[in-house]
C-alpha cells in the first residue's frame, strides 16, 4: 500500500469542533493520523509532499450533478463555455457542424436563455447554419430545447401538434412552432426523436465526467438522473475499476407512472456495485421560474403590473406529480428504505415535498433515510424552519444565488419585491438549524466547487464582483459553505466514510493552491493541484 504524507498545508478537516491541521498522513486508501502523529510518519512514507501555503480540503462531493449527459455533451456540441450570445452559439454549431460532416444529426448543448429574446431561441438561426441536417440543443438548464426546422420536420411536429401535458411548444404569432421546446415536450423530443446514445457512449461519457471533476477536487458525486442505460454503464465502470469516484445514483421518477414503479426502483437497487449505489429516487415536482414552470403559491406577476395569464387562469406554473402521489411515493420509498431527492424550485413545490416528507414522518417516524430537496430557490418564511423539524436537508445549487442576467431579466420582473427577497434563503436555512449540501446541476451551471463556494459566501457571480449582491444577509460564512460542499453532501449521499478528515476515514481529499480563508471575496481564483480519492492519486495540476 503506498504511504503519503501531506505537510506544511493548513488542513481544513470539516468537521463538527471546526479543527484544523498542519499535517496529514495517508496508508493505502485510510486516513491514519493527522498532526504531529503524522509528521512523525514521514521517513516511512513513499511521498511526501511539501504544500506549503496551500490548503487541503476533504474531498468535495457533488449532491446533484448529471455527469453522464455533461460528459456526453462534451463530445459533441458544447456551449456551456461558449460567450451567451446567439451569434458565437452560432458559430460553434457551424463549427462542429464543418468538423463532423459524416454526424447524421447535431446534438448537444448548453446554450443561456438570456442569449435570446424572451430566453427562447428561433429555428429560423440553427437553419441558417445547418440546413440540410436535423439540430437539436437542450439548453443550460436542461429545462428546454432549441431545434432547427429539419429535426421538426423529422419528429412531424407542425403548428397542428398539441402542446404535452408536461410542457409546451414556443409558438410564433401566426401559431407555426418556433423551434423552442419548453419541459416535457423537450424530454420526448430527445428521448424519442434524436438519437439515443449506447452504453458505450454513456461509458464514455462517465468517464470523460469523471476526469474533469476530478481535476475540481470532486471525488463522489450523486448522480440525479440515472436512466437504466447510464445505470448499466455505471456497473461496468464499477465493476473493472474505472470508476475512481464514489457515485451514489438517484433513480428516475417517471411522471407518466404511478406508484408501481416503485418496484422497479427495488429491483434497481439492488444492481449496485462496488463505488456505485442506486439507492436514491429522484422526484421533479415543478419546472423552472426563468419559463414559468416552476410552481408558485401565487401567480407570476406580469412586470409586476398583473398577473402572468395561462390557458387555466392566472399562471402558477406547472406541477409534475399530484400532491397526494408525492406524498404516498414518499411515505412508501420512505418505508422501503430509499432516500429521495426532490426537484423544487417554486415555494409552492417546496411546501408540497415538505408535507411530503412530513407525511411519511407521520406515518412511521424517523428513519435514517436522507431526503434533500434540491434548488429551493423560493421559500416561504414559514417554511423555513420545517427544513431542520424533519431531517430534510438543503441541496443548494449556490452558483445561482446572484443578480445575474437570468435573475434580472427573466425572474425578478416575475416574482415582485416581497417574493423576491425569498430567494436562495441558504443563510436563514442555516440559522434554522437545516443542514446545507451542495451540488451543481453539470451541465446547467459549471462544477467548480470553489465557483459555487464563492457566490455562497458573497452572493456575487465570480465573473462581475462589482455587481451589487443578491440579498447578501442570505450568505453562508466560508466555512459553512465548504461544510456543506464536504461533509452535508456526503451526508446526503450516505457516505459517512468521507467528507470529514479525520483518522480511519476514507482518504478523499483535494489540495488548493492557496489558502482561501486569507481573501474569501476570490475564492474561485484558487485552483485544486491534487486530488486524492481512497487514497489514490487521480489529478494532478501541470507544473
Amino acid at each position: 500500500m503506498t504511504r503519503t504524507v501531506i505537510t506544511g498545508a493548513k488542513i481544513f478537516t470539516a468537521d463538527g469542533a471546526g479543527s484544523w491541521s498542519h499535517a496529514i498522513a495517508v496508508d493505502g486508501d485510510r486516513i491514519v493520523a493527522l498532526g504531529d502523529a503524522a509528521l512523525a510518519r514521514t521517513d516511512g512514507a513513499d511521498t511526501v509532499i511539501d504544500a506549503r501555503g496551500r490548503l487541503v480540503v476533504p474531498g468535495f462531493q457533488d449532491a446533484h450533478v448529471h455527469a453522464p449527459f455533461a460528459g456526453n455533451d462534451l463530445r459533441h456540441v458544447w456551449l456551456n463555455d461558449t460567450e451567451a450570445t446567439a451569434d458565437a452559439y452560432l458559430a460553434a454549431v457551424a463549427d462542429y457542424a464543418r468538423a463532423h460532416p459524416d454526424e447524421e444529426w447535431i446534438v448537444g448543448g448548453g446554450w443561456y436563455m438570456e442569449a435570446f429574446p424572451g430566453g427562447t431561441p428561433h429555428r429560423d438561426l440553427l437553419d441558417a447554419v445547418v440546413p440540410d441536417r436535423p439540430v437539436f440543443l437542450m439548453n443550460r438548464d436542461v429545462h428546454g430545447a432549441w431545434a432547427n426546422s429539419k429535426a421538426l420536420e423529422l419528429a412531424g411536429l407542425d403548428r397542428s401538434t398539441p402542446d404535452p401535458a408536461d410542457g409546451r411548444y414556443e409558438r410564433d404569432a401566426d401559431g407555426e412552432l418556433t423551434g423552442c421546446l419548453h419541459e416535457g415536450a423537450a424530454y420526448a423530443f430527445r428521448d424519442t426523436v434524436a438519437p439515443t446514445p449506447t452504453v458505450d457512449d454513456w461509458v464514455d461519457g462517465i468517464l470523460t465526467a469523471q476526469t474533469y471533476l476530478h481535476s475540481l477536487g470532486i471525488t463522489g458525486w450523486q448522480d440525479a438522473w440515472v436512466t437504466p442505460q447510464t445505470l448499466q454503464a455505471y456497473r461496468r465502470l464499477a465493476a473493472d475499476g474505472r470508476l475512481t469516484a464514489r457515485v451514489v445514483g438517484a433513480q428516475w421518477w417517471e411522471r407518466s407512472e404511478g406508484l408501481e414503479q416503485i418496484d422497479r426502483f427495488v429491483a434497481q437497487r439492488d444492481l449496485g456495485a462496488p463505488g456505485f449505489d442506486p439507492s436514491r429516487v429522484k422526484i421533479m415536482v415543478d419546472g423552472v421560474l426563468e419559463n414559468h414552470t416552476g410552481s408558485l403559491q401565487e401567480p407570476y406577476c406580469d412586470g409586476c403590473g398583473g398577473y402572468l395569464m395561462s390557458a387555466d387562469g392566472p399562471n402558477r406554473g406547472l406541477t409534475y406529480v399530484d400532491p397526494e402521489i408525492l406524498k404516498r411515493a414518499v411515505t412508501e420509498l420512505d418505508r422501503l428504505g430509499f432516500s429521495v431527492h426532490m426537484h423544487a424550485i417554486g415555494d409552492a413545490a417546496v411546501r408540497r415535498c415538505l408535507d411530503a416528507v412530513e407525511a411519511a414522518r407521520l406515518d412511521h417516524g424517523y428513519r435514517d433515510t436522507r431526503h434533500h430537496i434540491a434548488h429551493v430557490q423560493l421559500v416561504h418564511p414559514d417554511d423555513v424552519p420545517r427544513f431542520q423539524q424533519l431531517g430534510v436537508t438543503v441541496n443548494a445549487q449556490a452558483l445561482w444565488a446572484c443578480n445575474d442576467r437570468q435573475m434580472t431579466q427573466l425572474t425578478l420582473p416575475y416574482l415582485g419585491a416581497e417574493r423576491s427577497g425569498w430567494q436562495y434563503p441558504f443563510g436563514s436555512l442555516a440559522a434554522a438549524g437545516a443542514t446545507l449540501a451542495m451540488g451543481s446541476d453539470w451541465p446547467v451551471s459549471t462544477p467548480d466547487p470553489l465557483a459555487q463556494i464563492e457566490v455562497a459566501v458573497n452572493r456575487k457571480d465570480p465573473g462581475d464582483r462589482d455587481a451589487a449582491p443578491l440579498l447578501p444577509h442570505e450568505a453562508l460564512t466560508l466555512s459553512g459553505a465548504l461544510r456543506a460542499f464536504t461533509a452535508g453532501s456526503a451526508h446526503i449521499n450516505g457516505d459517512d466514510d468521507a467528507g470529514r478528515l479525520a483518522v480511519g476515514r476514507r482518504a478523499d481529499l483535494a489540495v488548493l493552491d492557496r489558502d482561501i480563508f486569507t481573501d474569501p471575496t476570490r475564492v474561485a481564483d484558487a485552483h485544486v493541484t491534487l486530488t486524492m480519492a481512497s487514497g489514490r492519486v487521480v489529478h494532478t495540476a501541470p507544473a
